[in-house]
């Protein structure tokens, strides 16, 4: 059967019942579940065929964008080499190569000062004297249609590489370690574990996590290089449902953290580094409802721990989180540094040598600062203001714990990223790479802004835009408007190649900076999950309709965008105003969250009862939820135009969620409108693997967007 002849897929019924509260639901393709069923495989590749079919005029046009984005990005290139121990550390790509390689050479022994901390100025093409190649990811990924590397752990001694890949897709990663004085792999080799893997400080031992049967990270355990792996010891055990566990060293080298933390509660243990085989002990007692992290810093010739939490302050909770200091042999006795502040969110503090850095959120940006420390303990507090007003700033890839410069990134809608050192001794700010655009980019040509809808409830919600300058003045333009809201996940200004297919083409993009992300501080995560996550959806159908009542746009020309939790809501909008779009791009969307967060067997649903609630065993959460489940809540009527990615061997948002949707919207919607459903069957959650790949399916879904936003022949 040729591709042309396709026809849409439609899925056999199979009445299933589910009941809970005393509701009967009846899920007609639940059968889609089983990924094993050869007739499953079938009906997503004949849904593969039938999108190749309906996108089949569009392949001048995703050939031409694939070719724009490969035309602007330069593909043999260098990252800025970062410093650890007696290497710089940088990574390569390569024209035509998939993947990139990570490499080392040494620093100059005779340089001092800052000059001992400038990186050298690499070259593509250009010899690069004592380099070392750690890891090929080319190499690594031959034979293989997928690869993701998970750890990359350079001894402290700079003599072991300790690295894990997944080659399938599901987040399982396999273990080994390189000798990178000969480049030979050890005998050890441990499978089917989480990405992470710390060091110990003399280099005897690796942590590592596993996992359990719901995808959780569970275990750490111990493993000492050389024994086989039936010896490892595990160190600990998480045993509640609702935490995940990590590990992680601090900057100083003086102690390990293993974290367990739920979606509201956090609890560190701590352990000398150069103990590896001592016992953890308890920082701080978990206690419900407090979070908190903890970073080891040096204080007048004291260990401190410095720790960010959200408890409760002189009788009020710090729901925008304080910094306290505490001696690192008494954590319980702290004292506060930087109290609440309900119009700044407090992120976190790195801490050196000779000072700390203070993330934060103020006005629904990130800022940095810097805080010098002295002989007695504080220097003066400032604000690290780098780039234009709607950006992003943040630290990149300082290793080292005695360093004179600090590494920032700064970026915005249309500024290329930048990188910096910042030597806070003297204030001065110097460039060492700026993300380069071939063929000819000048920022001038573009515009960003911020404006602020109204919600429902009278909350002003911001929205971000950025355009092309040649199209002002044209009226209501084409625009797609993109949007997440959840997990206090904060979406920032950030620069983007491929988006410059849509802007040049007189496309508008903007994000909608909804309750249940991060923007506004914790307040607006607090006011966009559990029982008011409904404001995600309809903030977002605010933002949709001030954009069209200011006349940027008009919805017969308007395209919404997001992907996993924001897949949801883009599912809740479909139903909730279809009207006000003309298409609906989503990957990985998880739109059938009611029977996902019901059943406990299923990957990471009992951690993510306290971002949605326990429909289990609260009715309440069960019919708020059922209100706005995009499965639950298809109805007969029209619908804009979907296009609904996916991977086959997702682990976080399974493939049938979309499969499903997908099936029960085209059994059950009004109208024409196309709806499409493409898999990748061998990817996971973060879809194809390969940059040349990755350009191939942006390509794919911009081509999508731009005819069905009326741009396919601009």
């Amino acid at each position: 059967m040729s591709v042309e002849s396709v026809t849409a897929p439609i899925a056999k019924r199979v009445p299933t019942e589910r009941v809970h509260h005393g509701d009967t639901f009846v899920d007609e393709y639940e059968w889609l579940r089983d990924k094993q069923d050869p007739e499953v495989i079938a009906y997503l590749e004949a849904e593969n065929a039938y999108t190749e079919s309906r996108t089949a005029h569009l392949q001048g046009l995703r050939e031409k964008i694939f070719g724009e984005i490969k035309a602007r990005i330069k593909e043999t290139d260098l990252s800025v080499p970062h410093r650890m121990g007696e290497f710089w550390y940088y990574a390569r790509t390569f024209e035509g190569k998939q993947y990139g390689s990570s490499c080392r050479c040494p620093i100059d022994a005779q340089a001092e000062g800052i000059d001992a901390w400038t990186p050298p100025k690499l070259e593509p093409g250009v010899d690069i004297p004592g380099e070392q190649v750690l890891l090929d990811l080319n190499e690594l990924a031959e034979g293989h249609d997928f690869i993701s590397l998970g750890a990359y752990a350079v001894s402290y001694d700079g003599n072991l590489l300790a690295y894990s890949v997944d080659t399938v897709g599901d987040e399982r990663y396999t273990l080994r370690v390189k000798d990178l004085r000969t480049g030979a792999l050890l005998s050890d080799e441990i499978a089917g574990i989480a990405p992470s893997a710390v060091w110990s400080l003399d280099g005897t031992h690796l942590f590592y996590q596993t996992v359990d049967e719901s995808w959780r990270p569970d275990t750490v355990w111990r493993h000492r290089l050389g024994t086989p792996r039936e010896q490892d010891f595990q160190v600990f055990h998480e045993p509640d449902d609702r935490y995940w566990v990590g590990i992680e060293a601090t900057r100083s080298e003086r102690y390990l953290f293993i974290v367990s933390a739920s979606k509201i509660t956090t609890e560190y243990r701590v352990l000398a580094a150069d103990d590896p085989e001592g016992e953890f002990r308890v920082v701080l007692p978990r206690r419900d409802g407090v979070e908190y992290s903890v970073e080891h810093a040096v204080i007048a010739g004291e260990d401190r721990f410095l720790i960010v939490h959200n408890d409760e302050v002189a009788g009020v909770k710090a729901e925008n989180f304080v910094l306290a200091e505490a001696p690192a042999a008494d954590p319980s006795a702290m004292t506060i540094l930087i109290g609440h502040d309900e119009n700044v969110r407090l992120e976190g503090v790195s801490a050196f040598a000779d000072h700390l850095v203070l993330g934060y959120r103020r006005e629904a940006l990130p800022r940095l600062a810097i805080w010098p420390l002295t002989a007695t303990g504080y220097g003066e507090r400032r604000e690290l203001a780098i780039g234009p007003e709607l950006a992003t700033v943040g630290t990149a890839g300082n290793p080292e714990w005695a360093q004179p410069t600090l590494r920032v990134s700064v970026g915005s809608f249309i500024t290329p990223g930048q990188i910096f050192d910042y030597v806070p001794a003297t204030g001065e700010l110097l460039l060492r790479k700026e993300e380069e655009v071939l063929g000819g980019y000048d920022p001038d040509e573009y515009a960003q802004r911020r404006e602020w809808a109204v919600a429902r409830d009278g909350t002003r919600v911001p929205i971000s835009l950025v355009w092309k300058k040649e199209f002002t003045g044209t009226g209501p333009k084409p625009l797609l408007l993109y949007g997440y809201g959840s997990y206090e996940t904060s979406l920032d200004p950030y620069f983007s190649v491929p988006r410059l297919s849509l802007l040049d083409r007189g496309m508008v993009f903007a994000i909608a900076h909804v309750r249940g992300g991060g923007e506004m501080g914790r307040y607006w995560y607090e006011h966009g999950k559990t029982l008011t996550k409904m404001n995600t959806f309809t903030d977002f159908v605010s933002c949709a309709s001030h954009l069209i009542d200011t006349g940027v746009t008009e919805a017969d020309r308007m395209v919404a965008d997001g992907g996993s939790a924001g897949g949801l809501l883009m599912g809740a909008v479909a139903n909730l105003a279809p009207e006000l779009f003309a298409g609906i791009l989503t990957g990985v969307p998880f739109v059938d969250p009611l029977t996902s967060i019901l059943d406990p067997a299923l990957p990471l649903t009992v951690i993510e009862w306290d971002e949605w609630g326990n429909p289990l065993a609260d009715k309440d959460i069960y019919d708020y939820m059922k209100s706005y489940s995009p499965y639950e809540n298809v109805a007969a009527k029209d619908y804009p135009a979907i296009l609904a990615t996916t991977g086959l061997n997702d682990t976080r948002v399974l493939y049938v969620e979309p499969a499903k949707w997908v099936a029960k919207l085209r059994a059950t919607k009004t109208g024409d409108a196309a709806l499409l459903l493409k898999t990748e069957m061998s990817s996971g959650h973060g879809g194809v693997s390969g940059r040349y790949e990755r350009w191939k399916e942006i390509a794919f879904e911009d081509a999508w967007i731009l005819d069905i936003a009326g741009l396919a022949d601009a």
